[in-house]
């Protein structure tokens, strides 16, 4: 009989998005939460913090299912200094992502930092690693999209834990399927 195949093991993810600018980058930091989240990030923590954002990201989580959450933080040093694990700088100057992809695969905690237009010179050297995307100026939801889509893969249709809807998969056309809920059910 043959051995059942082992799911390799996934580190696990959290996401620092590092200068939101209130009222200036609702849109940008709000895209880096859902793909965050789709992909399979566990937490983004949001400097300096945005209540409504927050609140907007965890609307989606409810309706959609899974357990993402965005918690404000206003000291980014601290959360780099305490965190437990590998420390990833998303940065068009780092190393190339697919050189240290298999180096970041074997880390048991992950905290992946995207920024904004100006990122303190301290983060180069407080990160564990600075890695690229290609090293040309692009987004930070691309950057963070394709580092994810590497390290996690990108989950299968089907409804997440707690989903009140999931997307059916088409051909053409948008399908929506509602979940009952236990209490109404």
């Amino acid at each position: 009989m043959p051995r059942p195949r082992r799911e390799p093991r996934r580190p696990a993810v959290t996401v620092l998005r590092l200068g939101h600018r209130p009222g200036r980058d609702p849109r940008l930091t709000t895209h880096v939460a859902l793909v965050a989240r789709a992909l399979g990030a566990q937490r983004l923590y949001l400097e300096p913090p945005d209540p409504g954002l927050a609140a907007r990201i965890d609307a989606v989580r409810r309706a959609w299912g899974g357990a993402f959450e965005v918690v404000g933080v206003k000291d980014w040093k601290r959360v780099v200094r305490e965190f437990p694990g590998t420390i990833v700088h998303l940065t068009m100057y780092g190393q190339a992502l697919e050189r240290v992809v298999p180096r970041l695969r074997r880390a048991k905690e992950l905290l992946i930092i995207v920024g904004g237009a100006k990122v303190p010179g301290d983060l180069y050297r407080m990160a564990s690693v600075n890695v690229a995307v290609g090293h040309q100026p692009q987004s930070e939801v691309g950057a963070l999209a394709l580092t994810l889509d590497r390290l996690l893969g990108v989950p299968g249709p089907g409804a997440w834990a707690g989903a009140h809807r999931t997307i059916v998969p088409t051909a053409r056309g948008k399908r929506v399927r509602t979940i009952p809920s236990e209490a109404g059910a």
